[in-house]
């Protein structure tokens, strides 16, 4: 039987996962570690913002390894659901969040008047969620490794991103969604590096802003059988006046990632009752389905 509220988050799509963020309760405010550091002993569960089934019943033992020697990270980990960054979790184990965020005046002006319906919230019309949305959604993630590459498929959206194990960018990374990100490891950590980003996604789903000059910073370290330490950094100059730090838990699951559809049974895009999303400075997009302004 599908999980409801991965079931509920296929069917309605990411308008209604926006909704589920912009009305989460808020929270005890928590100072973050630094980066690379881990969360403590894993509580009795996830703490509610979207598990899914088998992720209290994880693997114990050492964390295994590759012929190559590095942790074998493959597999699909469950996480929690994160809509605001600056909120931790009731459970601080499976995510701490660092508390308000530092925003410059830009950033305080831009999430003081976000209005995702009035302004037309990017995901309600099936576009590609960027980079730390997709890390922060309510669903599974697929981690597939190689010598060469590390790979993460998306439940949420279907979204997929690729990071090669190479020495630095790009000279002139082509801005994209999800941004252009190099792998290392750190001894038993893997350090994703991403930038590149297009501006045109939000950090999350209460719309935190970033910039074209954002510079995202993730860290993976799989400390048992079981559970994984993750971090993301993010530096954007625009928008806050230094880096900051979310932490989580990640849990190793038995379970498969299922198909999501994001425009099938979306009815608020089918029927135009969510406004076209339309790249920032340009001339409105016309509806898909029904060809208006």
């Amino acid at each position: 039987m599908t999980h409801p509220l991965r079931n509920f988050g296929r069917i309605a799509s990411g308008i209604a996962v926006l909704a589920l963020g912009l009305t989460a309760a808020t929270r005890a405010q928590q100072q973050s570690v630094p980066v690379g550091s881990t969360l403590g002993t894993v509580g009795s569960g996830i703490s509610g913002e979207g598990s899914t089934p088998g992720s209290r019943n994880a693997p114990t033992g050492s964390a295994p390894r590759l012929s190559n020697g590095h942790p074998d990270l493959n597999g699909v980990w469950d996480h929690a659901y994160v809509p605001d960054m600056s909120l931790s979790a009731k459970n601080t184990a499976q995510q701490k969040a660092p508390g308000p965020l530092p925003l410059t005046p830009a950033g305080t002006r831009n999430i003081d008047s976000y209005d995702p319906e009035r302004d037309g919230d990017y995901t309600g019309m099936c576009m590609p969620y960027g980079l730390t949305r997709s890390f922060n959604g309510p669903f599974p993630i697929q981690i597939m490794q190689t010598d060469k590459h590390i790979g993460f498929l998306f439940e949420m959206g279907t979204w997929f991103h690729v990071a090669p194990l190479k020495g630095a960018h790009s000279a002139d990374p082509n801005p994209t969604w999800f941004g252009e990100s190099i792998a290392k490891w750190d001894g038993d950590t893997l350090v994703v590096d991403t930038v590149g980003f297009n501006g045109w996604s939000r950090l999350d789903t209460r719309g935190h802003p970033h910039s074209d000059k954002l510079h995202v910073v993730q860290t993976f370290r799989r400390y048992d059988a079981g559970h994984m330490a993750y971090t993301v950094t993010v530096d954007d100059p625009v928008f806050y006046t230094k880096p900051w730090t979310n932490e989580r838990t990640f849990t190793l699951t038995t379970g498969e990632l299922i198909e999501y559809s994001c425009q099938e049974n979306n009815r608020s895009l089918l029927e135009g009752r969510i406004k076209p999303w339309t790249v920032p400075g340009s001339e409105p997009l016309r509806n898909p389905v029904l060809g208006k302004r």
